[in-house]
């Protein structure tokens, strides 16, 4: 019987690999994930060690005294050393602009810079720049700048060269490493390169190194040096996969359900067959190792095929990423994981085939004498796996009701998430095991909401919504993995668009506008910055000066509020004349009602004063004192980290300078190239101003937005293989469910019913289980979503993505409906006279 079987599965492979299609694609996600991890790690060993290849020794580490400057001129002095450079890293205020200035030869092998204007440096005072921070700074060959933060005293440099780097960050400067050590005012230095004479052994010169330099010094090899780095890049990659293996497993976990729920249909078409076993003599348990037996085959083919076409592809993409000019390595062979993966689709395919298979050996011998050898699917659960699926349900009620009861209030200081979200974790986990036990329960009343447009539109809407009711048993499991993937989804995009609120307004009030320009503590802009910044309209959209005070306090019938012994930080600034003034968040208040009489209090002074809004307070700088009334309170520090926000009359009144202690402004072209010359126009606003400096406070804001992109296009790629598998396991259920409707179809082909119409309702009914599953899921991650944002406790507003939730509900409809093309095609191609003489 054993043998039947397995031969049976083998002489139709599309349906054994119909069947096995989720494990497939499951296995060439697990292996995929595998190839990737090694391209990724292997490209981080090969391309991200910041040490050149020709550094054959290095003196110094971590985990070593500094060496000195005299410890440089005894390296150089050993015998078979041909070049030792040393490394060391200064910041320096250039102009008032952070300058990263870092030794470095310039040129010959231990070089990390390559000169490509001008000379590089080789004597005091002067430095070589790389070309966006020429761009940034307004620099070029011959300027002469200060280094305002030298010790001891500030120095003046000559831009003698440009640099080509691997990275430009627009702030970095070079220059040998005597320069840089002269600049820095100290004789140590991070660490020393050397390179061996040519026919030179370097452990011969590693050792002669040593006996010239005190013992507790480390000497390590190039080779080592880099290979730590590259462990080190590697090390973050390991991260990165692990949290990619969480996701992955989820995958696995719908596969194994998708495949569930397929065995049973595969074993429903095949009940008379199997009747026919048990009348000729097979007991159950034969029956059973029959079934599984064929489950292991199943589950082997898909694996060995999904294993190929990961492995196809992860060796075809390197090629094609070096071909455009990306350094990518290529991954190896490993065939320890090809066998784990293909054990893994067998194991996992047998679980999976286990509950179908005892099912269908209950089947009754007389069964055998039934006209067709399908059988009607089951349409409830049992009391054992309704009691189940209630108390599970209950076990998530309670435990996201403790997690509600936990969340941080505003006010809380010594909050920890962990628990919280371990709490958030757990329920929904329940959940879902609730949703798999109730499923079949839920279908119905979840189709008669959902379904209800559709039967509005004739007899062929009508039949779809009762094809998926009248199975709800298999309605259930393709719809609860379409669910998973739809709350997963759901997460990340109400998640995504909370913390990008957030990011947000916290961007408006520390990067307000593109660039800032501000005077030394306690000083103000020169007369005719402000003007001449004004008059660059062409390149700055916008110009927004104002005036900071340090010392601001605030009494109220005479007695000082607050414990700010030097007063709290002031600024005029004009919130009207900012476009990110509206991300602002208010804790108290109306923004809008900031003005003459009126100030907004950043939160911390408000805790501090004890003032809230509508209260009456003096503002007192130098003995003069002006009465005014608090209108808003920010949830933390207001924008540039003021404390306190007036209006400019007010400081007026007080009697503070008119001159401005900076401004604000905006590139009026999008892009690097606007920005330039937005930088470049300030810098020519400027004049050369001793102690004016300039940020440009957008190349931060960008950056992070770039980095919460990737993170959510990563989060959301990942969850999408849930959604994959969902698919496919919409796709394999409707192509099964035409076999063993054949006989149905060829009846309402005879009733009249069109090909177009039979094609129609099928991709409808596999539409459905998609609106199904994007329903439920969309109410289990909205709230989930949002309870996990509360939990961190990053005072993230909570916000619904209308839009992309609207997306992704219908483009889950628009792909499971796609699933069921193929399948529905095969089945109107079928004459209804064949249909209706086939047994099954």
């Amino acid at each position: 019987m054993l043998r039947t079987q397995v031969r049976a599965a083998a002489r139709r492979p599309g349906r054994l690999l119909l069947t096995g299609l989720a494990i497939l694609v499951a296995s060439f996600v697990v292996f995929g994930t595998v190839l990737a991890q090694q391209i990724t790690e292997r490209t981080a060993r090969d391309n991200l060690s910041g040490t050149p290849a020709a550094t054959d020794l290095v003196v110094g580490g971590p985990d070593s005294p500094r060496p000195t400057g005299a410890t440089l001129a005894r390296v150089r002095a050993v015998p078979g050393v041909a070049e030792a450079v040393g490394r060391l890293e200064v910041g320096l205020s250039v102009n008032d602009s952070y300058v990263n200035l870092r030794a470095d030869p310039g040129g010959g092998p231990l070089a990390t810079a390559r000169l490509i204007d001008g000379s590089y440096p080789d004597a005091p005072g002067e430095l070589a720049i790389t070309p966006r921070t020429a761009e940034r700074l307004g620099l070029a060959l011959g300027s002469v700048v200060t280094a305002g933060d030298a010790p001891p005293a500030p120095v003046r440099l000559t831009v003698t060269g440009v640099v080509e780097t691997a990275d430009d960050a627009g702030s970095d400067g070079y220059a040998p490493d005597s320069v840089v050590t002269a600049l820095a005012a100290t004789d140590e230095l991070t660490r020393i390169d050397l390179r061996v004479t040519t026919g030179e052994a370097a452990e011969a010169v590693r050792q002669r190194v040593a006996a010239a330099l005190p013992a507790d010094v480390r000497i390590s090899t190039g080779v080592e040096v880099r290979q730590q780095e590259a462990e080190a890049a590697a090390e973050q990659v390991g991260a990165v996969f692990a949290l990619v293996g969480m996701f992955v497993a989820i995958a696995v976990a719908a596969a194994a359900l998708v495949v569930t729920s397929t065995f049973r249909i595969v074993f429903a078409q095949r009940m008379r067959q199997l009747a026919l076993l048990r009348a000729v003599g097979a007991n159950r348990g034969a029956l059973v190792r029959a079934l599984t037996a064929e489950g292991a085959l199943t589950g082997f083919v898909a694996g060995v095929a999904g294993v190929a076409a990961a492995l196809a592809v992860g060796h075809a993409v390197p090629p094609i990423m070096r071909a455009t000019g990306r350094a990518v390595s290529s991954p190896g062979l490993p065939v320890g994981a090809a066998v784990a993966v293909v054990l893994g689709a067998v194991l996992l395919t047998v679980l999976a085939v286990l509950a179908p298979a005892l099912s269908a050996a209950r089947v009754a011998p007389l069964e055998a004498l039934r006209a067709a050898s399908t059988t009607a699917g089951r349409r409830g659960i049992g009391a054992v796996r309704l009691v189940a699926g209630l108390l599970l349900a209950a076990g998530a009620v309670l435990a996201g009701a403790v997690a509600v009861t936990r969340l941080p209030t505003p006010e809380q200081e010594d909050y920890s998430p962990m628990p919280v979200l371990l709490l958030l974790v757990a329920s929904g986990a329940v959940a879902f095991f609730a949703l798999v036990a109730l499923g079949p329960l839920l279908v119905r009343p979840v189709l008669a909401v959902v379904g209800w447009p559709l039967r509005q539109l004739g007899p062929v809407g009508r039949l779809a919504v009762g094809g998926v009711g009248g199975t709800p048993r298999r309605a259930a499991a393709v719809s609860v993995v379409v669910a998973l993937g739809v709350t997963l989804i759901a997460g990340v995009a109400v998640g995504g668009a909370s913390l990008r609120v957030l990011m947000d307004r916290e961007l408006a009030l520390l990067a307000p506008a593109d660039i800032e320009v501000t005077a030394g503590a306690g000083a103000t802009l020169p007369a005719g910055v402000v003007a001449r910044a004004d008059a660059a309209d062409d390149t700055l959209a916008r110009v927004v000066p104002y005036r900071r005070v340090d010392g601001l306090t605030l009494t109220r019938g005479g007695d000082r509020l607050g414990g700010a012994e030097s007063g709290y930080p002031a600024t005029d600034l004009d919130l009207r004349a900012l476009p990110t003034t509206d991300r602002i968040d208010v804790a108290q208040g109306r923004l809008a009602d900031l003005g003459p009489g009126h100030v907004v209090l950043g939160d911390w002074v408000a805790r501090q004063t004890g003032l809230r809004v509508g209260d009456t307070v003096a503002l007192a700088v130098a003995g003069r004192t002006t009465e005014v009334r608090v209108a808003a309170i920010l949830p933390d520090h207001g924008p540039l980290h003021a404390g306190v926000l007036t209006d400019r009359a007010d400081l007026d009144r007080l009697g503070v300078p008119a001159a401005y202690s900076g401004l604000l402004a905006d590139a009026a072209r999008p892009g690097e190239d606007g920005r330039t010359a937005a930088v470049q126009a300030l810098r020519q606003a400027i004049d050369g101003a001793e102690g004016v400096g300039l940020a440009v406070l957008a190349d931060d804001r960008d950056r992070d937005g770039a980095v919460l992109d990737t993170i959510l296009w990563i989060a959301v790629g990942l969850v999408s293989l849930t959604v994959i598998i969902a698919v496919v396991g919409v796709g394999s259920t409707t192509a099964l469910s035409v076999v063993e409707r054949v006989t149905e179809s060829g009846l309402l082909r005879a009733v009249g019913l069109s090909r177009a119409a039979l094609r129609t309702m099928l991709t409808a009914e596999s539409g459905l289980y998609g609106l199904i599953g994007a329903t439920i899921g969309l109410l289990l991650g909205v709230p989930y979503a949002w309870l996990t944002v509360r939990a961190l406790g990053i005072n993230a507003p909570l916000v619904l993505p209308v839009l992309p939730l609207v997306g992704l509900f219908v483009a889950l409809i628009v792909l499971t409906a796609l699933a069921g093309v193929l399948p529905a095609r095969r089945a109107s191609r079928v004459s209804p006279m064949v249909a209706l003489g086939t047994d099954g």
